[in-house]
C-alpha cells in the first residue's frame, strides 16, 4: 500500500491538498474521482508519481454558431464578442478549451418528442461541455440545461427598409427649427418691422416733410419689406436714412444666416431618418397589412410570442404562421428586410449591430419582452457557478462593456446621427447682432431727429425739448390727417368729375 499527496487546481485559482492511499497504482492512474470545495463539486484526472499525485482538468468541449459579430470566422480561427469573452474567463478561472461550431446551425429548441437540437441538444447530449452564443434565458431552456448569470441584456424589436418605413409629416418642413427658434424668428420679424416703421417717421432725412409728405412705410408695409427681404426677393421702395438702412443691413444679414441654416438642417434631417415612422411599435405592425414580417423559425423570439397572452402578440405569431413568413437564420431575415416590404423581428441587441451595419435598415424604438444572453452548461455542472461569478466581475470592471464597443462599432455613425431641431441657444449670436442692429438704428433715426430740432430751435428762438415735443407729436400723428385729407381730396375729385 502507497500513501500519497496530491493537489487539486480548482476553477477558482484555488487548489485543494489532501491524503489518500492507493494498493494499485496502475489502476488508480488515469481514475476520475468528484473533489469538493464548498459547494462546488468538480471532476478530476488523477496523475500519480513517485510521492505525489496531480489533479489535472479536462479540456471544456465548446460549442458556437456563427453570428456577426459574435463568432465570425478569420482563416482557420473563430473571433467575436463570444470568443473574446470565452478567452477572458478562461484567464480568470483558468480552463482549457476547445472550441466547435454547431452541426445543425440551430441554437436550440425542442421538438415534439422533447428532443433538442441545435447547441442546447449537444449540451444535453454530452457533446458540448458548454454553449456560448446569444442563447437567450428561458424557461424551457433552463430545464434543460444549467444558465449562467446573463453577460448581455436585450430585448425584442423590429427593424425594416427605411424607405418603406418611413413617411414624411405635414409639417416636416418646419423640423431644422425648434418650436422656440420658430417663436423667436417670429418675435424678431415683427419687432424689424416696427423699428424700420419707427425710424422712418423719426428720421427727418427719411421722412423731411411731415406736413405735405406721406409716409411709405407704413406697418404693413414695413411688414412686406421684411418678408420680401428675409425670401430674397427685395420689395421697394427702400429706406433713404442711414438709420433705415443700417436697419435693412442687419435684417439681410439675419435672414441670409437663418436661411443658410435652416437648409442646412433641413438636408441633414431627411438624410438621417428622421421623418416619422410608419411602424413604431408592434400594435402598428399588426394593424397594418403592407409590410410583411417574421422571425427566425424556432427561436427564443418565437416562442415569447407563441406563449405571450396579449391579445396582439398573439395576432403577430397567428399571422407568422398563417402567411409562411418565418425565416431559418439571421442571415435570410437581413437579406428579406434589405430586399424590402418586409419587417425582421428579433433580438434587440443583434438588430442594433444590423442598423449599424447596414444603414438603410432602421430599428422601431419600442423594445418588448427583456430578457440575457447567457452560457448554457450541462444541468448541475459545477462549472456554472464559477462562470457566473466571473460574468459579474467582468460587468464590474467594465470589461463587458468594453467588448460590447469594440464589436458593434459602426460604419453608419456619420449617416445615422440624427439632426436635432436647432434651439434658440444655438443661434443667440444671430439674434444678438440683430438686437444690436436695431438698437444703433433707432438711435441714429433720434439723433437725426434731435439734430434737426436743434436747428429749428435756433431758427424759431425756442428751446430744443420744445421744438423736439413737437417734431415728435407731429411725427407720430401726421399720417393719420394726411391719410384723411387725402381721402377728402379724392372725395372732392370724384365730385367735380
Amino acid at each position: 500500500m502507497h500513501r500519497f499527496i496530491w493537489t487539486i487546481p480548482l476553477l477558482n485559482t484555488s487548489t485543494k491538498q489532501t491524503h489518500f492511499k492507493a494498493t494499485n497504482l496502475a489502476r488508480v492512474r488515469g481514475e476520475t474521482m468528484m473533489v469538493s470545495s464548498g459547494l462546488i463539486f468538480q471532476t478530476v484526472v488523477l496523475q500519480l508519481f513517485t510521492v505525489s499525485c496531480t489533479a489535472v482538468l479536462p479540456e471544456l468541449k465548446i460549442t458556437t454558431i456563427k453570428q456577426d459579430p459574435y463568432t465570425m470566422s478569420k482563416g482557420s480561427q473563430l473571433e467575436g464578442y463570444c470568443m473574446d469573452l470565452l478567452s477572458e474567463l478562461a484567464k480568470q478561472l483558468g480552463f482549457k478549451y476547445n472550441v466547435h461550431l454547431v452541426k445543425d446551425g440551430f441554437f436550440g429548441r425542442q421538438d415534439e418528442s422533447g428532443t433538442w437540437n441545435g447547441m442546447i441538444g449537444e449540451v444535453v447530449r454530452g457533446e458540448a461541455d458548454l454553449a456560448i452564443a446569444p442563447l437567450t434565458l428561458t424557461a424551457a431552456r433552463e430545464k434543460a440545461v444549467g444558465m449562467t448569470k446573463p453577460f448581455m441584456q436585450t430585448g425584442i424589436s423590429i427593424i425594416l427598409r427605411k424607405d418603406i418605413a418611413e413617411e414624411a409629416g405635414f409639417f416636416e418642413f418646419l423640423t431644422p427649427f425648434s418650436v422656440e427658434t420658430w417663436l423667436g424668428i417670429l418675435a424678431a420679424y415683427l419687432g424689424t418691422a416696427i423699428c424700420i416703421c419707427v425710424v422712418a417717421r423719426l428720421s427727418p432725412c427719411e421722412w423731411s416733410q411731415p406736413q405735405s409728405e406721406e409716409n411709405l412705410f407704413t406697418f404693413s408695409h414695413s411688414l412686406w419689406y421684411m418678408a420680401g427681404a428675409l425670401t430674397l426677393q427685395g420689395a421697394g421702395p427702400h429706406p433713404k436714412a442711414l438709420s433705415g438702412r443700417i436697419i435693412c443691413c442687419t435684417w439681410w444679414l439675419f435672414g441670409l444666416i437663418l436661411l443658410a441654416c435652416y437648409f442646412s438642417n433641413l438636408n441633414t434631417s431627411h438624410g438621417s431618418g428622421s421623418n416619422q415612422l410608419m411602424v413604431n411599435s408592434f400594435e402598428d405592425l399588426a394593424n397594418q397589412q403592407k409590410i410583411e414580417y417574421g422571425t427566425i423559425s424556432g427561436s427564443s423570439t418565437l416562442a415569447y410570442f407563441n406563449y405571450s397572452t396579449n391579445p396582439t402578440y398573439r395576432r403577430i405569431y397567428e399571422h407568422m404562421n398563417k402567411a409562411k413568413s418565418l425565416v431559418p437564420t439571421m442571415s435570410e431575415g437581413i437579406r428579406r428586410a434589405k430586399e424590402g416590404n418586409f419587417a425582421f423581428i428579433g433580438e434587440s441587441v443583434s438588430l442594433d449591430l444590423l442598423v449599424a451595419r447596414h444603414c438603410e435598415l432602421v430599428r422601431v424604438h419600442e423594445v418588448v419582452g427583456m430578457r440575457g444572453y447567457s452560457i448554457a452548461g450541462t444541468l448541475g455542472s459545477p462549472l456554472l457557478k464559477n462562470l457566473s461569478v466571473a460574468i459579474l466581475e467582468l460587468s464590474e470592471s467594465g470589461e463587458l462593456a468594453y467588448l460590447r464597443s469594440k464589436w458593434w462599432a459602426s460604419s453608419c455613425v456619420a449617416d445615422s446621427a440624427k439632426a436635432s431641431a436647432l434651439k434658440p441657444h444655438s443661434l443667440k449670436g444671430m439674434f444678438l447682432v440683430l438686437a444690436l442692429g436695431l438698437g444703433l438704428g433707432l438711435l441714429l433715426a433720434i439723433l437725426e431727429l434731435t439734430a434737426k430740432a436743434r436747428s429749428r430751435a435756433g431758427e424759431q428762438k425756442k428751446s430744443c425739448c420744445t421744438v423736439l415735443s413737437e417734431e415728435l407729436s407731429q411725427r407720430l400723428r401726421t399720417n393719420t390727417i394726411t391719410n384723411n385729407e387725402k381721402r377728402s381730396q379724392e372725395t372732392a375729385d370724384k365730385e367735380k368729375a
